[in-house]
């Protein structure tokens, strides 16, 4: 039996939220995670993972490099037509566990998620693409059934999403050394002709990235649906960027 370092106990004040949210947590992913038990998540083969790892509050800077699970929950995804433009700072979903995505994906720098790789063709009638998902936790054929009905929409819509800038690639997030959402074979990025990525765009006098936005919501909505959270309600805006994360769109209902 492995055991994660740093079990600690929530504050009693935040026992409640803390408990709502191991809960979503284990629901989210069912093929891997048992239950949990106090501030702990127990995996299917005995494994725990502490929830929260007691170094209390974090700056934004240390919740993206060193985060616990609790972090992931830092900010909650507004779902629908709703959270935009973001405030300063709030990436829902943004911030990412990896000793828990290596666990349940693989480590892609040793040919980990590579063999859980599945084709996904990418608006079947429009389109045709084929692009590569991982097949663990049923993302590929969740990606699959957003393909299907984005194709059925109007053919307006095709600009903003053919040709796919592409899913599974085993790199880290540009300007850090935190692999990717890519590189775990949940994420999609869609076309990159009318998409904004604030990396991409200088700030302004204040420092500040202005928020950019040209994806509608029809697309949006899609991908929620199937559990998928969108990179356009960041502050750190990536509008071209989903990723399958079911446990922020759960922990925000």
């Amino acid at each position: 039996m492995l055991l994660w370092p740093a079990v600690a106990t929530p504050q009693s004040t935040d026992r409640g939220r803390a408990e709502r949210l191991l809960a979503v947590l284990v629901a989210a992913y069912p093929d891997f995670l048992s239950h949990h038990d106090g501030n702990e998540i127990v995996w299917r083969d005995g494994t725990r993972m502490a929830f929260d790892d007691g170094r209390g509050a974090k700056d934004f800077e240390t919740l993206l490099a060193m985060p616990d699970l609790e972090d992931m929950f830092f900010a909650a995804y507004p779902l629908g037509r709703t959270g935009t433009p973001p405030t300063v700072n709030s990436d829902p979903g943004r911030v990412r566990y990896p000793p828990m995505f290596v666990k349940m994906y693989g480590d892609c720098t040793k040919g980990e998620v590579a063999r859980h790789l599945v084709d996904v063709v990418w608006l079947p009638s429009k389109a045709g693409q084929k692009l590569k998902a991982s097949r663990i936790n049923g993302v590929a054929e969740r990606l699959q059934s957003v393909s299907n009905e984005l194709d059925k929409l109007p053919a307006e819509m095709t600009k903003y999403l053919a040709p796919s800038a592409g899913t599974f690639n085993c790199r880290v997030v540009a300007g850090t050394q935190r692999m990717s959402a890519h590189g775990h074979g949940i994420a999609v990025d869609i076309a990159t002709t009318h998409a904004d990525y604030w990396y991409w765009n200088r700030p302004d006098a204040d420092g500040r990235h202005v928020y950019k936005n040209r994806i509608p919501w029809e697309i949006v909505e899609v991908f929620e649906r199937y559990g998928f959270v969108w990179g356009g309600k960041w502050h750190h805006y990536d509008t071209m960027h989903f990723e399958y994360r079911p446990e922020i769109i759960a922990a925000s209902k």
